[in-house]
């Protein structure tokens, strides 16, 4: 073999397998992709179906129901437009209450229910994730102290 052959043969086969590297970490990377929606957008159906996404919001008063012989729970999620109705097999954060701020991790199933498979609520008064907050600020209900560019403020604790 040529030396020129051979330096060409092994640049093919160094892009190669670049490419192929490139082409597993961008599989992984969107297998791995969890979006975040609100209940109004799950509601105007632009979330996807049974693909892993996080909604967050309040969970509306008066509807957090448990199941007497397991650890189910049913509980509504709002943006105070829209709620949707979570269900969630196991033990609930310590921080978690009516009226109170959660973000749920898990799938939205083809009979209109989110299947979570972690639920994440706010851990003090002021906190609340980013994404959640500007949601709630799109739909005017926000903390509505005007900042000084004339949109509500957002607190962010991290």
């Amino acid at each position: 073999m040529k030396p020129r052959h051979r330096r060409l043969t092994l640049i093919a086969l160094v892009l190669g397998g670049l490419g192929l590297s490139a082409g597993l970490a961008l599989t992984a990377f969107q297998d791995n992709l969890v979006f975040f929606f609100t209940p109004s957008e799950v509601m105007a159906r632009e979330a996807p179906i049974d693909r892993p996404i996080r909604i967050g919001g309040l969970v509306k008063a008066g509807s957090v129901e448990r199941e007497a012989a397991s650890a189910r729970v049913h509980f509504k999620v709002t943006d105070t437009a829209e709620s949707i109705t979570v269900s969630y097999d196991g033990i609930l954060p310590d921080l978690f209450r009516e009226g109170q701020g959660v973000v749920a991790q898990g799938r939205l199933g083809a009979d209109g229910r989110f299947h979570a498979t972690q639920v994440l609520a706010r851990h003090d008064e002021t906190y609340m994730p980013a994404e959640a907050k500007e949601a709630l600020d799109r739909i005017g209900q926000g903390n509505g102290t005007p900042g000084p560019d004339g949109h509500p403020e957002t607190t962010t604790a991290y």
